[in-house]
């Protein structure tokens, strides 16, 4: 029948009893599968991490200037890695890099939570910063004012997975 109608024998559910096959053109349904895929990653929200370095001496104002860059990400729903990379003898005393860290993160208590705490990777400490959840839906409504009922919704639906 294939044969005849110029078609493909493709077997659906080969652990089925008895399997299943169809008639159909393979090009084709390939490049359906494939045009499917593709849409279904473009509605996909890809959850993207930004990092921000720092050196262990780094002055006050610096500090505020990568402040409000971390806030920008924050702002926009994205995950913060916060990196103090550590030169020569300067590894001798991981603990300014994990002031500084704290310091850092002491700047968003609303608008972030710890994700990661302050760890050594290497030459260099990290931690990562992620919006937090009423941030998050925040950014998800095109950033409208939430009431009280808006938020218990959204904290129950991230609760349950949704």
């Amino acid at each position: 029948m294939a044969l005849e109608q110029e078609l493909d024998l493709v077997e659906v559910a080969p652990t089925a009893m008895p399997p299943v096959c169809r008639l159909l053109d393979f090009g084709k349904f390939r490049y359906d599968q494939a045009k499917k895929d593709k849409e279904s990653r473009k509605s996909q929200k890809s959850q993207e991490l930004r990092e921000v370095r720092m050196r262990p001496r780094t002055e006050e104002h610096d500090i505020d200037v990568k402040v409000r860059l971390v806030r920008k990400f924050l702002a926009e729903g994205q995950k913060v890695k916060i990196s103090v990379f550590f030169r020569g003898r300067e590894i001798t005393h991981p603990e300014h890099g994990a002031a500084l860290l704290r310091r850092v993160a002491e700047f968003f208590p609303e608008e972030a939570k710890l994700e990661k705490a302050p760890g050594m990777e290497g030459r260099s400490m990290t931690m990562i910063l992620a919006p937090s959840l009423v941030k998050r839906l925040a950014v998800e409504t095109g950033g409208r004012r939430l009431g009280a009922e808006a938020v218990k919704q959204g904290v129950e639906a991230a609760s349950a997975g949704v």
